[in-house]
C-alpha cells in the first residue's frame, strides 16, 4: 500500500501495484477504529477488480465484528443515499471515479453520509492504515445482500414533478459506468415520456473508450455525446463519469455546456422550490452564477470547494443548493452530498415550466460570460507564482478564498494550487471572448515564466 494513494477526499491508486486486497483490508481496519461502526453498507463501481476489493473490504468488517449490507454495483450518488437512508453507521464504496481502467480506490462516509476526507477523519485513517493497526472482536459480523436499484430510483422520482416532464429524446453517455442503468430504470418505473439514444452505455470496467478514461471532459468522450445529439436530433445530451457523480449537458445544437453554467441554471430552479434561499458557489468562476442567483431572489455565497467543506457549509448556512465548476452539484434533498442524477431532472423540470429548449436556458449566460476552461500548469514554486500574480494585478480586487482570485470590471481570474500535485490551475472569465483570450494568454505567460 503506497502512502500516495491517500488523497484529499478519498483513496485512489493503481491496482495491484499501489492498492490491492491486503491494502483494502488494512484501510478498512483503520476506518473501523476511527468511525467505530456496528453496521455499514459496502458497494462498488463497475471496475474489473471491484469484486475482489469489495470482498476484502467486507472480510475486514466481518473480522472486526461489524455487520455489512453488501449492495454490489452502484453509482456514487446511490452509495450516499444508501448510507443516509439505511440503518447503518457509515459505508465504503470501492471506486476510482473517472480514473482509467487500472485504478481503484475507496470513498468512505460516516453516519448520515457525512463525508470522510482529509479534514474529517481521512488523515487519522491514513496513519492507522500505514502502521498496520488492527481491530479485535470476539464476534464475527454478518453479511446481507441488498439490491438498491429500484428503491433508489423511486426516491429520485419522489424528488421530481413527474407529471410535468416534457416528451423528450435524450442522448445519454454514462461512459460505461452504472449511471445508464439507473437512468433507464428511473424512466421505466416512472413511465416517463423520455426516449433514450445510447453511447458507451453498458457497464464495462475495461472502459473501451477512445482514450480509456471514463471522464466526460476528455475531448473524444465529449465529442461522442455531441455527435449523438446531432445524429439523433435529440433534445439534449447528458454525460456522466464512471461513478456517476458528475453530470454534464449538451444542448440540442450540439453545444457542450460547462459545469459552471449549469450551476447558474440549477440555482434558478432550486430557488423556485426554496424562494429566497442561499446558494453556495466556488470561487473559480462566479459571474454567471451570481447573476442567476440574485436575479431569482437568492443570496450567493462564495465558498472554498471540496465535498466535506461544502457539506458542512450547506448545513451551517441552511443552503438550498451548491454547485462546483467541476459539475458536482449538492442539494439538501440529497443529504448535502453531490448527486449526478437529480441535476438532469431539475433541468428537465425547468425546460417544462419555461417551455424553452435547453439552449435558450443557457444563452443568457453563454452570450455574456466567456470562460477559459481550467488550465493546469506545472510550476517549480506555487507560492512564488501566486505572489507574482498579486503583484502584477494589485490594482484589482483580490480574494483568497481558494488560491488567489483577481477581479476587474470586465474580467477576473482564479489561480489555485492542486491538492496533490505541483500544479497551478488557472480559470479566466471575461465579458468578451477577445478579452478572455488576451488575459488568459497574459496569465499563462506569467505563470509559465
Amino acid at each position: 500500500m503506497a502512502e500516495s494513494i491517500f488523497k484529499a477526499y478519498d483513496i485512489r491508486g493503481t491496482y495491484p501495484e499501489q492498492l490491492d486486497e491486503d491494502g483494502v483490508y488494512q484501510i478498512i481496519q483503520a476506518y473501523i477504529e476511527v468511525v467505530k461502526p456496528t453496521k455499514v453498507v459496502v458497494t462498488r463501481d463497475v471496475r474489473e477488480h471491484g469484486p475482489q476489493l469489495q470482498k476484502a473490504a467486507i472480510q475486514s468488517f466481518v473480522d472486526a465484528g461489524v455487520d455489512v449490507i453488501d449492495a454490489g454495483l452502484v453509482s456514487t450518488d446511490m452509495f450516499y443515499w444508501a448510507v443516509a437512508t439505511l440503518p447503518v453507521d457509515g459505508g465504503v464504496t470501492l471506486s476510482a471515479s473517472h480514473n482509467a481502467r487500472e485504478w481503484n480506490g475507496l470513498n468512505m462516509a460516516g453516519k448520515g453520509a457525512a463525508p470522510i476526507s482529509q479534514d474529517s477523519g481521512l488523515n487519522d485513517i491514513k496513519q492507522l492504515a500505514l502502521t498496520g493497526h488492527t481491530v479485535k472482536s470476539e464476534r464475527t459480523g454478518t453479511v446481507e445482500q441488498h439490491d438498491l436499484l429500484d428503491d433508489y430510483c423511486r426516491w429520485i422520482l419522489s424528488l421530481i414533478d413527474v407529471e410535468k416532464l416534457p416528451t423528450l429524446t435524450i442522448a445519454a453517455n454514462p461512459n460505461h459506468g452504472y449511471q445508464g442503468i439507473v437512468f433507464e430504470r428511473i424512466i421505466e418505473l416512472g413511465k416517463l415520456p423520455i426516449s433514450v439514444k445510447k453511447i458507451y452505455f453498458d457497464p464495462d470496467g475495461t472502459f473501451p473508450l477512445p482514450e480509456g478514461h471514463p471522464n466526460p471532459l476528455i475531448e473524444e468522450n465529449r465529442h461522442a455525446t455531441v455527435e449523438l445529439v446531432k445524429s439523433s436530433q435529440a433534445d439534449l445530451g447528458v454525460s456522466w463519469d464512471a461513478d456517476g457523480d458528475r453530470c454534464f449537458l449538451v444542448d440540442e445544437t450540439g453545444r457542450f455546456i460547462e459545469g459552471y453554467f449549469t450551476t447558474a441554471v440549477l440555482a434558478v430552479e432550486q430557488l423556485k422550490k426554496h424562494p429566497g434561499g442561499k446558494v453556495l458557489i466556488d470561487p473559480r468562476l462566479i459571474w454567471a452564477s451570481i447573476e442567476a442567483i440574485e436575479g431569482a431572489g437568492g443570496t450567493a455565497i462564495i465558498t472554498k470547494p471540496g465535498m466535506s467543506l461544502i457539506a458542512k457549509r450547506m448545513k451551517d448556512e441552511g443552503a438550498i443548493f451548491a454547485g462546483e465548476m467541476s459539475a458536482h452539484y449538492f442539494f439538501p434533498e440529497t443529504f448535502n452530498r453531490d448527486n449526478g442524477m437529480l441535476p438532469l431532472f431539475r433541468v428537465l423540470e425547468l425546460m417544462a415550466s419555461s417551455g424553452k429548449k435547453l439552449s435558450a436556458l443557457y444563452d443568457p449566460y453563454l452570450s455574456k460570460y466567456f470562460v477559459s476552461g481550467e488550465i493546469n500548469n506545472k510550476v517549480e514554486s506555487v507560492q512564488n507564482v501566486l505572489t507574482a500574480i498579486e503583484e502584477q494585478y494589485g490594482d484589482g480586487k483580490i480574494e483568497h478564498i481558494d488560491g488567489v482570485s483577481v477581479e476587474f470590471d470586465d474580467w477576473r481570474c482564479n489561480v489555485r494550487a492542486s491538492n496533490t500535485e505541483p500544479l497551478l490551475r488557472l480559470n479566466v472569465e471575461a465579458k468578451s471572448s477577445e478579452l478572455m483570450e488576451e488575459k488568459r494568454d497574459e496569465l499563462l505567460a506569467l505563470i509559465r515564466g
